[in-house]
């Protein structure tokens, strides 16, 4: 199984600035508090205006939010940034040994925990809006 993206955790960061402290969202500001390179902020902006949580101002620049912060719940987040591959979190090893019985068996018996799994977390994640995380910050 593989790590999930950071882009989640990045999306997230990005979010609760331009919710925090919105006139100084630029691409820079951002990518220096997310400590990484701003292409990889453009992009992940971009994934998040592609699935209407932000407006970006060309020309001046600067980002805002297109909903309110009560609105937008991690779920969003979690769907926007495309952190599951053909709808699902986890994936599984190919090729197994078909004359092994767990090779044989182990994606059968396992598939239906995963997508347990999967669906716990995304409820979990529909239950928390962007206000509730950003009302942690101390």
């Amino acid at each position: 199984m593989k790590q999930i993206s950071s882009r989640f955790s990045i999306a997230v960061h990005i979010l609760s600035l331009i919710a925090t402290i919105p006139m100084e969202c630029t691409g820079d500001f951002i990518a220096g508090s997310v400590n990484t390179n701003p292409v990889i902020i453009r992009k992940i902006i971009g994934m998040l205006k592609k699935a209407g949580l932000v407006d970006v101002r060309a020309g001046v620049g600067g980002t805002s939010l297109c909903k309110d912060t009560d609105q937008i719940t991690l779920l969003d987040v979690y769907r926007a940034v495309e952190v599951v591959e053909n709808g699902e979190l986890f994936n599984f090893h190919n090729h197994p040994n078909p004359n092994c019985t767990v090779g044989r068996n182990i994606e059968s018996a396992l598939r239906a925990e995963m997508r347990d799994a999967q669906t716990a977390m995304e409820q979990r994640l529909s239950n928390v809006s962007l206000q509730q995380l950003i009302s942690n910050f101390n």
